[in-house]
């Protein structure tokens, strides 16, 4: 057993609140290490350690990237791994990481020395146990089979070199942990601490994941348990609708009532809010930079913008012309949700510290691997760093939670109109939306994505591709619906019919100039200028092995702009899962065999 533990008073409220440490506080405690004997032994000591246990993730922009909806040329490992053309546990390393666990088991081995009540005891057992759930679910969605451990082991410990636990085995524990949790960790707590309400979200999400999963994956030969965790995700959800006290944030304005969620510096009252990390400039900062407006990928795909539905409820794809459409026809008439996820012609800049196009009526710059797509859900567009500086983020919200509900509903085979009033059309009245209804006319670029799924829950999983996107959860979704295929398309961008002078803000007069590859651009007094005095951009076009080119279309001097020449294959089911690290498998051979192909 480990005889000293690192100060992890110092993370306090820091970590929680998202304020820093002041001096009184940091006097409480010795600054070193300090021994077992002398720290469990208060309430204190057991709320100290659990908040050294918070790893809540902030809101990032490039949380989808490699998707479906964000391409990008970054080193996004499943990109990379169907890119190569041998992939093997000795070039994939990374994520047989199990620091973590060992503290949280430490803190589990530890804390019953403490002199509180059983109720006190147990809630913040139920935390460590609540992250010891959640780091297990996520080596599941990545090993599939791995060691359990429930115990701190020694150097001696032969279970050091034990083998591999069956998934089905893992999962059993993840979630007695997460059952032990919802019914020991108290609500009430500070804010940001975990709660209630974070375990019963938290343990719904992991359960769709894990029920979906076993429902679309033969080659774990689950099926006929499924339901269980879609059962599981169903009453975990319906627990928080029916006793949690959340609900949608609403005020009315279907314009701006999504994008307020993501640029608000108080999240604190907000009701849809079950989990978020809470800023104060000059305090604790979000370290929020421009980074969407900064001539930086990743970058939003033209697939993505043909998700949202038109305003009146009906598929983009049901439009005559649909696919060679121009930027400014793609945003007429839209969700209005696609207004406050991705500039549209005519969104105003403000904030561009490295933007080569600079503040002022949105002229996106082209480039080589830009979409022409720029997100601003979670661009926080203002020069006031007090402002910008202070914004909180979500982490859990409640959309989240009825969209679980109604999946698993849908799933489970008992979704009712009821059941889509009570949560996919609330999230639709936020955004002005037509209700959705029981058995909708298929949407043939859907059914096409997602080959033998009923068209209502097609339309959830429209629903939440839309509502949650760039928050992190379309890799996890593409994985658990079977869907890695998707992820060969090639991510594509505007559309263009020809070479010439192109509208971009959508007032009638060019802004840009695509030229053939072959000419060279203009220098900067030789330009032509607009009829509202501006210099047009010119960007030399050509296909995607052109060398001479700005800008890639797919037939050199027309098409939709090209960000990648090749996605590569995704190999099923092998790329569903990570091999261990070879050198793992060196140092412990009883890992071994690898899974489903890996070597």
């Amino acid at each position: 057993m480990r005889q000293k533990i690192h100060t992890l008073v110092a993370l306090s409220a820091s970590l929680l609140l998202g304020t820093s440490c002041n001096d009184s506080f940091m006097d409480r405690q010795p600054h070193t290490e300090i021994g077992v004997e002398s720290y469990f032994n208060t309430e204190r000591d057991l709320q100290m350690y659990c908040y050294g246990l918070m790893n809540t993730p902030g809101y990032s922009y490039n949380s989808d990237q490699g998707t479906d909806d964000q391409a990008t040329t970054d080193m996004v490992l499943i990109k990379n791994i169907m890119a190569s053309p041998n992939p093997t546990s000795v070039t994939i390393d990374a994520g047989w990481d199990w620091e973590r666990l060992y503290d949280i088991n430490f803190f589990l081995a530890n804390c019953e020395r403490a002199n509180v009540t059983p109720e006190v005891l147990a809630h913040y057992q139920g935390v460590a146990r609540y992250y010891r759930a959640a780091f297990y679910m996520d080596k599941v969605k990545t090993y599939s089979d791995v060691p359990w451990y429930d115990k701190v082991l020694t150097t001696d410990d032969p279970d050091l070199y034990k083998a591999r636990d069956k998934r089905e085995v893992v999962v059993q524990h993840i979630f007695e942990d997460y059952e032990f949790a919802a019914q020991n960790v108290q609500t009430g707590q500070p804010k940001g601490a975990i709660d209630k309400w974070i375990v019963l979200a938290t343990l719904a999400r992991h359960a769709l994941y894990e029920g979906t999963y076993r429902k679309y994956h033969p080659e774990l030969a689950l099926e006929a348990t499924a339901d269980e965790f879609l059962r599981k995700a169903a009453d975990a959800a319906w627990q928080i609708m029916q006793e949690g006290g959340f609900s949608i944030y609403n005020t009315g304005n279907p314009y701006e009532d999504y994008y307020t969620l993501f640029n608000s510096q108080d999240l604190t009252t907000n009701p849809e809010m079950i989990q978020a990390r809470y800023y104060e400039n000059d305090i604790a900062e979000n370290g929020f930079w421009a980074y969407m407006f900064g001539s930086y990928i990743p970058c939003p795909t033209k697939d993505l913008v043909q998700a949202y539905l038109m305003a009146d409820g009906s598929y983009y794809s049901s439009q005559p012309g649909y696919q060679t459409k121009q930027f400014v026809e793609e945003f007429q008439n839209r969700d209005p949700r696609i207004y406050q996820t991705l500039a549209y012609p005519g969104w105003e800049l403000i904030y561009t510290g490295t933007y080569a196009t600079g503040a002022g009526i949105y002229v996106q710059e082209l480039s080589k691997n830009f979409s022409g797509y720029h997100q601003i859900k979670g661009f926080i567009n203002s020069k006031d760093e007090s402002y910008y500086m202070g914004i909180d983020f979500p982490v859990i919200r409640y959309a989240e939670v009825l969209l679980t509900y109604a999946e698993a509903k849908a799933e489970l085979g008992e979704l009712t109109q009821d059941v889509l009033d009570e949560t996919i059309n609330v999230l639709r009245d936020r955004a002005g939306m037509p209700h959705l209804t029981m058995n909708p006319p298929v949407d043939p670029v859907m059914q096409a994505a997602f080959p033998g799924v009923e068209s209502t829950l097609l339309e959830i999983r429209r629903e939440r591709r839309v509502e949650l996107v760039f928050e992190g959860f379309r890799f996890d979704d593409l994985m658990r619906w079977h869907a890695g295929k998707l992820l060969e398309k090639e991510p594509e961008g505007l559309y263009f019919p020809s070479l010439g002078k192109f509208d971009l803000t959508g007032d009638g007069i060019e802004d840009i100039y695509l030229i053939p590859s072959s000419e060279d651009i203009p220098a900067e007094e030789d330009k032509e200028t607009n009829a509202l005095g501006k210099k047009l951009a010119y960007y030399r076009t050509g296909t995607i092995d052109d060398q001479n080119a700005t800008v890639y279309l797919t037939e050199g001097d027309h098409g939709v702009i090209l960000t990648i020449k090749d996605m590569g294959t995704f190999e099923e089911p092998k790329f569903y899962y990570r091999p261990i690290p070879n050198h793992e498998m060196e140092l412990n051979p009883n890992l071994g065999p690898q899974l489903f192909g890996w070597e």
